[in-house]
């Protein structure tokens, strides 16, 4: 990791393309899954092949057999793995409902709440307001009643919890290399989602244009984001990144408008912009303990 001194402008410019083009890649292969998976599998069979592919790929290319963690951090990095495989299958179960960028908005409330947990300071208030406020936009309550489907926004929030709960046994791993604990915690989550899946879509997911149209999904949606995360993580203050992965809802919401034809109110887009706001202003003021979670939190969204 390289020293955080202030960047040039020229300098910048690598980490935010390299975040822009993960948060693209991550939104492509998830609306690729939505368009492609869903109608063979379900969302059921699309997370199974998502995160079994990717969990393949990322052991591959890790090989985390080879020096394998302790005890202690394998029982953690399992906490931390079944929090993903649910994490991945209640998101792909909330967007058979729910506008991909208005998903996108409320899970991100789980990193953003982990990253103001405990938070006391005045301007930290500001972000808890401004959060709130961009989900009392989005969520079905007092006249929004029916504006969002109520099963689809529950699944998005649970999702959110557990991408909290996935950040917190993550920061409990953070002194293992990163490719160990993500390789491993995706095989412990396609070991969770793998048997909804076959149950729901049985020998369906074995199929050659279901494993094709996985594969790509995997590749998009988990290996080329963590790379390119990672090279932006060593080039970035942590709260720099935590800023710049901040525009995942928007991005979302914009590509989902452009490949599912998803168009969303100006309610649904400012509360987006809430949501957005309130994790950058998050991410700017953190103090180290929150940045680095903040960090941790784009290791395998789905």
């Amino acid at each position: 990791m390289s020293s955080h001194r202030p960047l040039a402008g020229s300098s910048l410019w690598f980490p935010f393309l390299a975040i822009l083009g993960a948060v693209g890649f991550l939104g492509i292969g998830t609306s690729w899954a939505k368009t492609a998976l869903f109608p063979l599998v379900g969302a059921q069979g699309t997370t199974a092949v998502r995160v079994g592919l990717s969990a393949v790929v990322l052991l591959l290319l890790w090989r985390p057999w080879r020096r394998l963690p302790s005890r202690a951090d394998l029982r953690v990095i399992a906490c931390y793995g079944v929090a993903l495989g649910v994490m991945n299958l209640a998101f792909y179960m909330s967007l058979r409902t729910l506008p991909f960028g208005v998903a996108v908005a409320i899970e991100f409330s789980g990193p953003l709440a982990v990253a103001l947990y405990g938070s006391r300071r005045p301007v930290d208030f500001i972000w808890v307001l401004l959060a709130v406020a961009g989900l009392a936009l989005l969520l079905p309550l007092g006249s929004n009643v029916g504006t969002l489907d109520p099963t689809g926004v529950g699944f998005a929030l649970l999702a959110a919890v557990c991408w909290a709960t996935y950040i917190v046994f993550g920061k409990r791993v953070g002194h293992v290399p990163a490719g160990l604990s993500v390789s491993l915690g995706l095989a412990v989550a396609a070991l969770v989602v793998l048997p909804v899946g076959v149950a729901h879509a049985g020998t369906a997911l074995l199929s050659l244009p279901v494993l094709g149209i996985g594969l790509g999904v995997a590749i998009l949606s988990s290996a080329v984001p963590i790379s390119l995360e990672m090279l932006a993580l060593q080039r970035l203050p942590k709260q720099a990144f935590g800023i710049m992965i901040s525009m995942e809802p928007a991005v979302a919401a914009v590509l989902a408008l452009g490949l599912l034809g998803e168009r969303l109110s100006a309610a649904q887009w400012l509360a987006i912009a809430l949501i957005m706001a309130a994790s950058m202003g998050s991410a700017a003021t953190a103090r180290p303990a929150s940045a680095r979670r903040a960090a941790l939190a784009a290791a395998s969204a789905p």
